[in-house]
């Protein structure tokens, strides 16, 4: 290994399934090796996900945080950082955000924050506790990564951060990975989600109240009673884990559609999953750049989503799919049923949103965007 390359030294809360974790596993896997080292801080720590690190050479260090106040951890981080001394220290969300004192007092000269999105407790970005800790930490970061235009206008308006220190720069995906497919493998489905001419609707996500699968299972409920017809004709797939799903299937059962409906977990095969889909649908109440919207429209599907966040940007409404109102089941109902009811709009809208993927998302050009700034960051503070 090159000890001459500049080392980042990524830093988030946790390394496990989630968009923000996959975006930080895309970079390190495909930035070019003769250019960056990379090391990865968990503030807690990580799951079998660190195994999608395809480098042998990045090292994934854990620093236990306890839960609630442990001042301890910024102490740990900045004897790592002397230890392992990063030219860039990357940090993403507020979960991570404290670590710019300790890379401010172990010397590290490059410091980056990214904001990928918020959290239930925190949608709107207007947390007064939150909004003070954020500018109370502003001096200390360097260059601010926005995954998009609407995080990146709620920094400058909200956080005051001057415009002169942000590079907006969208996230990317694999399109080798997620692709159209000729044929679906069906087999990775339940048998009773088999059957010759079923729509498939689906989201993937952690079953989290901001992630709001509970607006898509009431939006199912509402489409069945209103279109009783439709029980022999679609199915519903959630793939993720999380809290939400006793809420979820006590839904379900009152509604007696545990037949309609597969709670797929926590997968490592989302990609093969995307493509037994025929309708795509992320039900959340905020969002910064969705990675799973990018996924289904890079495999070819129609995406129902909510206006929120930076889903606008990412959804051409009524070209690549259908951009709706948040926790309303009637508007994602009508939404599902107008797909339903018009199949050569399905077809329609998942090309569309395969080449709006290939010409402004791919990950080459995430990839090309982010090399820029580390590069540009360096040069200017050399």
């Amino acid at each position: 290994m090159n000890a001459g390359k500049p080392l980042i030294a990524h830093v988030l809360f946790r390394l496990g399934t989630g968009g923000l974790e996959n975006g930080v596993v895309n970079l390190i896997n495909h930035l070019p090796d003769d250019k960056y080292r990379h090391a990865v801080i968990c503030m807690t720590n990580y799951t079998d996900f660190r195994k999608r690190i395809t480098n042998k050479d990045v090292q994934v260090y854990c620093l236990n945080k306890k839960p609630g106040k442990d001042f301890a951890v910024y102490l740990r981080l900045w004897r790592l950082l002397r230890t392992i001394k990063p030219d860039i220290l990357h940090t993403r969300n507020l979960s991570a955000l404290e670590a710019q004192l300790s890379g401010l007092l172990a010397g590290v000269k490059h410091r980056i924050h990214g904001e990928h999105g918020r959290d239930i407790d925190d949608v709107n970005g207007t947390n007064p506790r939150y909004v003070f800790l954020r500018k109370l930490f502003r001096p200390l970061v360097h260059r601010y990564i926005p995954m998009s235009k609407d995080l990146e206008n709620w920094l400058v308006r909200q956080i005051q951060v001057p415009p002169q220190k942000i590079t907006q720069l969208y996230n990317g995906v694999d399109l080798s990975r997620f692709k159209v497919g000729n044929e679906k493998p069906l087999e990775l489905l339940p048998p009773s989600f088999r059957t010759p001419g079923l729509q498939i609707i689906g989201t993937v996500g952690r079953l989290d109240p901001v992630k709001d699968q509970i607006t898509l299972v009431a939006a199912l409920i509402h489409l069945l009673s209103t279109s009783p017809e439709l029980k022999d004709k679609v199915r519903l797939v959630l793939v993720g884990a999380g809290g939400l799903q006793e809420r979820l299937n006590s839904m379900i059962q009152v509604a007696d559609l545990n037949d309609l409906v597969w709670f797929a977990g926590d997968r490592s095969d989302v990609a093969d999953l995307m493509r037994t889909l025929d309708i795509f649908v992320l039900p959340s109440i905020n969002e910064g750049i969705s990675n799973t919207i990018l996924e289904a429209m890079a495999t070819g599907l129609p995406v129902i989503a909510t206006k929120v966040g930076g889903n606008p940007e990412l959804v051409v409404d009524n070209e690549t799919g259908i951009l709706i109102p948040k926790q309303n089941p009637v508007a994602m109902s009508d939404a599902i049923k107008l797909y339903l009811d018009n199949p050569e709009l399905i077809t329609a809208h998942g090309q569309a949103g395969r080449h709006h993927c290939e010409s402004v998302f791919s990950l080459s050009r995430m990839v090309s965007d982010y090399a820029r700034a580390y590069d540009s960051l360096i040069k200017l503070r050399k």
